[in-house]
């Protein structure tokens, strides 16, 4: 399938495996030299959501190794540094907005996970 908009399309790229994500944890992928935090919250039929790794409060890449938990309706990732809350479907820092990160379309293919950028 070849269209015209292709250079508009996400570039999809290969994580690895679901089942090397231990549920309720994130990995740390580089993309294009880009550090994505790539989490996976529950077991049976799991979520993945995808941030940028970098935090912008630490100023150090740190997210994919936070704690993963909830707070409202919304689903976070604590910074293991200052304990920042970021929204994992959107990026947002819950405590300082103006210090969110991007986030990523992820999706599972035949067992394996990808991220868009």
């Amino acid at each position: 399938m070849h269209h015209d908009l292709q250079a508009h399309q996400q570039q999809w790229n290969a994580i690895c495996p679901l089942d090397r994500i231990v549920p309720d944890t994130g990995v740390c992928a580089l993309l294009n030299g880009r550090q994505v935090a790539v989490f996976r919250v529950g077991n049976e039929a799991p979520s993945l959501f995808a941030i940028d790794n970098y935090d912008p409060n630490s100023q150090a890449a740190v997210l994919s190794r936070g704690l993963v938990g909830s707070i409202g309706e919304r689903i976070v990732v604590a910074s293991p540094i200052y304990k920042q809350h970021f929204d994992l479907r959107t990026g947002e820092c819950l405590e300082a907005p103006h210090n969110s990160v991007a986030s990523y379309p992820v999706r599972v293919e035949d067992g394996k996970v990808w991220v868009g950028l």
